[in-house]
């Protein structure tokens, strides 16, 4: 199979969940996405949760919260039991604020690194998190792809889906990182986006995708203008001019970073049927 020539089969989208500055939440951030609503950059909603204990919820990082927050608010919008749904999370640096901390613990004297910064560290402390927030024990894979994350998650979860026949949930995610490794990687604000991919119905969906991946020199899709910083700025945040074709309920193209040699092209068809 080559890169010009390979086609995923069709998935459906079911839901998607949202949190970004001025993006709390898919229901608010669709009229936005849709252009019915200027576009205002606000901190993201203080994360609540009902689902993990009180000694969990402190433990988390900022990061965690951030993808935990959007995969919550998929499932604010959809029946399907979260305990019965394979996850894929996706992040091109993982939880940078606790590697940072545990690198600068290590150049103390008593090197004070706590246990909780230890499990925060690892790429897939999210995953754990939501496993014990959902007592989910189905398969899970923690993932990173650089500035391609996002569409390594959704080509993983595309897999994932038409392979098991059954529901799977991307969270693709990313934190600003603190100095110097912002140096590395600048992050211009948090964004997280979590959809539920599904195979078998096409029954209340978003929209069904389908992906081929493209040679490099194809251009990519931006986005409104207001909401372009915010794409350019965050890996995660690759996935706004699809989540904007799915607002909007219309069916196309759109054109996302993903390998060094190659783009990936996601096709929106059937569009806006559970919207």
């Amino acid at each position: 199979m080559t890169a010009s020539t390979a086609t995923v089969e069709t998935v459906f989208l079911h839901a998607a969940g949202l949190c970004a500055p001025g993006l709390a939440g898919w229901q608010m951030a669709a009229p936005v996405l849709r252009g019915e609503r200027g576009y205002v950059d606000t901190a993201p909603p203080a994360f609540a949760s009902d689902l993990l204990p009180r000694n969990e919820r402190r433990r988390l990082s900022a990061a965690t919260r951030l993808a935990l927050q959007a995969a919550e608010d998929v499932f604010r919008q959809s029946s399907v039991d979260s305990e019965q749904v394979r996850t894929v999370f996706a992040s091109c640096c993982g939880d940078g604020a606790t590697i940072d901390r545990i690198c600068r613990d290590l150049m103390q004297p008593q090197r004070p690194v706590s246990p909780t910064q230890f499990h925060n560290s690892v790429h897939n402390s999210a995953a754990g998190y939501w496993a014990i927030a959902t007592h989910c024990q189905c398969a899970s894979i923690s993932l990173s792809a650089h500035d391609g994350s996002f569409c390594a998650g959704l080509v993983e979860a595309y897999a994932a889906a038409r392979i098991a026949d059954g529901p799977v949930l991307l969270i693709a995610y990313e934190h600003p990182l603190p100095s110097p490794l912002a140096q590395a990687l600048p992050v211009c604000a948090p964004f997280a986006v979590a959809l539920l991919l599904n195979a078998g119905t096409a029954l209340d969906s978003l929209g069904a995708l389908s992906l081929t991946p493209i040679d490099r020199t194809a251009t990519q899709t931006s986005c409104d203008p207001a909401l372009e910083p915010l794409r350019a700025g965050n890996p995660a945040a690759r996935a706004l001019p699809l989540l904007q074709l799915l607002a909007r309920g219309v069916a196309g193209r759109v054109v996302l970073p993903y390998l060094p040699q190659s783009m990936l092209a996601v096709d929106v068809t059937q569009a806006g049927s559970g919207a």
